[in-house]
């Protein structure tokens, strides 16, 4: 595993198709960091691949910051692990401010193996 920070974010590349996000507490995610983080990742990636998004942290998106995430061409598959009620709120609320893209997005519980079963899945969903 290689590990990567941006000034709001840790990125732990897990292997050559699937990256791991964990944004830091309280950071307020604007469109211009999530351009970041999709560079970054064009810059790892040039076939398909899939994120574990794992909210350890509580943090918020702008509204462009939502209307945007998974948009790269490749990012194929979005795992989302909450711990909260919160958490499950806000994946839940995205998806359905997206649900004309499409986007193929799963949530996954922290306190319950979460994070296993979303590598598992994402696995599966780049086979």
């Amino acid at each position: 595993m290689e590990k990567y920070r941006l000034s709001f974010v840790q990125i732990n590349l897990l292997n050559e198709k699937i990256a791991e996000v964990i944004f830091d507490k309280g950071v307020y995610i604007s469109i211009e960091m999530m351009e970041e983080i999709e560079t970054f990742f064009c810059t790892f990636f040039k076939t398909d691949f899939g994120v574990i998004v794992n909210k350890i942290y509580p943090y918020t998106y702008s509204l462009e910051a939502q209307l945007t995430m998974g948009s790269l061409i490749h990012m194929k598959s979005i795992a989302s692990i909450n711990y909260s009620k919160e958490g499950v709120a806000n994946t839940e609320d995205i998806i359905n401010k997206r649900s004309n893209d499409k986007l193929n997005v799963k949530q996954f519980n922290g306190l319950e193996l979460g994070r296993q079963q979303a590598l598992k899945w994402l696995q599966k969903e780049l086979a």
